[in-house]
């Protein structure tokens, strides 16, 4: 065993010895953050209502610097293009703990009857577009800055130092460049001063308000998109047999490939996915064309399993096309490709008691590991993370008539931003005071 899982599984050991004997800061986090919940409210709303695409959010950006340079809190800007960075640092030794917060929106029309809904238009890939927080990350800034200023207020109670990291573009960015997180730590976020570890949220609209999910291990999927173009010869659509159809062929791929999952992937281990999202040939009723474009996204929890999907689907896509006289080239991954999310197994159960403190036993769930994926990854491949759901469906709301992530009816219940600020402010106590030296 690694020093560094000796350590947090000694922690998972001693946490009810130790919180029976730290000082009690939770009534003192929570009435803050209950006096906080309305300005929470109100950024989040205006962030809602003035978003911004990935490396282009510098009036979110402007916002939080501003706030946490009027608390006193070390500021950094510029990062990763437009992420933000705050370093507090408590008026005691001890750990150095990141928390983070992602900033971006979605290329998306909103369709919610809402007094703040969006009507930003802003370009994405050379093309107008709407603009929507359709994900959360208008609040998961605006818990994160409600989070600076209790802790702020707390200083001098607050062992070691925190690192705020509000991050640009989890979305992604351009093709062929580095962006968000990855970039972030490239940049040397967990840097000057090194972070121990790392916290991350991030809200769950099919979640009842008031509930936080976790899952230990792989919580959320590896991805890499891909593109393939098929390459056939062109025909008049009446004389078939001197073509190499590539829509014929590109049907044949699309269906070979969802044999993958089924009979290569060994599925009481891990879930994997694989699914083509778009596809693009011809112009016209009676010209079989000469080439087709299809792209799409591979999901999975393991390095293995990624390397056993991406092969095969490099091998049925080539295979085939080469089969029908034509050609395929497989460009895996295309433009995005982020790590498994995992969080640390002794790290996440020694948290869980803070978690429970914060929303009761009964509100605290272990949820299966979803096929969503999340750049907070590349923080958790260097060092220990722990990245929870916090619920924000509305109470009673039947989960499958909530407008899920990533669409334009996406919304969420504001009474759980409350939850979310006393999550981390908590998260950041109790391991201070376990490691307290």
């Amino acid at each position: 065993m690694s020093m560094k899982r000796t350590i947090l599984f000694y922690l998972l050991i001693c946490f009810q010895i130790a919180a029976a004997q730290k000082p009690n800061y939770d009534v003192v986090v929570k009435t803050s953050a209950g006096k906080l919940e309305q300005k929470v409210i109100d950024w989040r709303r205006d962030f809602h209502q003035n978003p911004e695409l990935g490396n282009h959010e510098i009036r979110t950006s402007a916002i939080i610097a501003r706030h946490l340079q009027s608390l006193g809190i070390e500021l950094k800007t510029g990062i990763a293009v437009t992420g933000v960075v705050g370093i507090l640092k408590g008026d005691k030794p001890g750990p150095v703990i990141a928390l983070r917060a992602d900033m971006d929106a979605l290329p998306i029309l909103e369709k919610n009857d809402l007094p703040f809904a969006s009507k930003v238009k802003s370009t994405y890939n050379g093309k107008e577009t709407s603009v929507m927080h359709a994900c959360g990350h208008d609040a998961h800034v605006a818990i994160l800055m409600g989070v600076a200023e209790v802790l702020a207020g707390m200083k001098k109670e607050l062992r070691g130092t925190v690192k705020f990291i509000f991050q640009p573009a989890e979305e992604g960015g351009p093709q062929g460049e580095k962006y968000g997180a990855e970039l972030m730590v490239k940049e040397g976020v967990l840097e000057n001063p090194k972070v121990d570890l790392i916290f991350g949220l991030h809200m769950d609209a099919q979640l009842e308000t008031g509930k936080i999910s976790y899952h230990p291990g792989a919580a959320m999927a590896g991805t890499g998109d891909l593109k393939i173009t098929v390459k056939g010869k062109p025909s008049h659509g009446s004389q078939p047999w001197l073509s190499v159809d590539p829509i014929v062929v590109s049907a044949e791929i699309i269906n070979s490939l969802q044999t993958i999952v089924s009979r290569n992937v060994n599925l009481t281990e891990n879930p994997a996915v694989v699914t083509i999202g778009a596809i693009n040939g011809g112009n016209r009723f009676n010209i079989i064309s000469e080439q087709v474009e299809m792209v799409g996204t591979i999901r999975t929890f393991s390095e293995s399993d990624e390397t056993l999907v991406f092969n095969r689907v490099r091998q049925v896509s080539e295979k085939t096309a080469e089969a029908a006289g034509a050609t395929a080239l497989v460009e895996l991954p295309f433009s995005v490709h982020y790590p498994v999310t995992f969080n640390d197994p002794d790290l996440t159960y020694a948290m869980l008691p803070s978690l429970k403190k914060t929303a009761g036993a009964g509100n605290v769930v272990l949820k299966p590991a979803k096929t969503g994926s999340e750049d907070f990854s590349f923080y958790a491949e260097k060092v220990p993370g722990l990245f929870f759901f916090l619920g924000g469906l509305p109470k009673g709301k039947d989960p499958k008539t909530s407008g899920p992530h990533h669409t334009s009816e996406f919304i969420i219940d504001e009474s759980s931003f409350k939850t979310g600020v006393i999550a981390f402010c908590n998260l950041v106590f109790d391991y201070s005071e376990l490691t307290k030296r």
